[in-house]
């Protein structure tokens, strides 16, 4: 935390002291809340935007023992708001051995095919998952973008680096910090099945949101591209 970081805080402090009736119980209570309050919208954009790496302390970090309990919460959460598309097998929802969860999203009903424009019927899946993502803040968003094996590999690259883009604006369109996203493709590279049937190429389309814990003395690792295997 830099020198005027610091002394903005400090201001801040006397400030809230100040405001507080000295005959107010509260007051430690009260002026501790508005010191919190500001020093994290200060702390909060302390984040380099290019490589996520953050500049200042963390804010919003989970303490370690509670981030298992706080992903189950988003896990029910995105459950619960994605019901319907559970049922309808349009998205899978895992939760993978560091807590992080993971989203996959079938390119068939999310995309035109050989399109990275997300169709109109799919939007407010999308919204819903925003709406998770924005109440559950103390998390990284990635992005990832998959092909099938059909076409060259500059194509399914290319298409798969677009369709992770269209998702994570419109992510961010719908309110969350772009601070949070992360996007990239990974084509042809990854496939989930064997390509050479028709129900094995539909599995390999996909888009996948792994959504990262930011863990206090570990935040850095919530930004790590996610690497976990097939």
């Amino acid at each position: 935390m830099n020198c005027m970081t610091k002394s903005t805080i400090a201001l801040v402090a006397a400030a809230a002291l100040a405001g507080c009736a000295t005959d107010d119980p509260n007051q430690r209570a009260k002026a501790g809340a508005a010191i919190g309050a500001v020093a994290g919208a200060i702390l909060g954009h302390q984040v380099d935007g290019k490589s996520g790496r953050y500049v200042g302390a963390a804010l919003g970090a989970l303490a370690g023992g509670g981030t298992g309990y706080y992903m189950d919460n988003q896990q029910k959460a995105f459950e619960q708001a994605m019901l319907e598309e559970q049922r309808n097998n349009q998205l899978d929802i895992e939760r993978l051995r560091d807590d992080t969860l993971k989203l996959s999203l079938d390119s068939e009903v999310s995309f035109d095919v050989n399109q990275s424009m997300i169709k109109p019927a799919f939007r407010p899946s999308l919204d819903k998952l925003a709406d998770v993502l924005i109440k559950y803040d103390r998390t990284v968003v990635h992005v990832v973008g998959h092909t099938d094996s059909t076409g060259s590999d500059s194509h399914n690259q290319s298409l798969s680096e677009r369709r992770a883009q269209s998702v994570s604006t419109y992510l961010e369109q719908r309110g969350v910090p772009y601070q949070r996203l992360r996007h990239e493709g990974r084509g042809e590279s990854e496939p989930r099945d064997n390509n050479d049937t028709a129900a094995g190429r539909q599995l390999n389309r996909r888009v996948e949101i792994y959504v990262k814990p930011i863990v206090e003395g570990r935040e850095q690792e919530a930004f790590d591209s996610p690497r976990y295997g097939t």
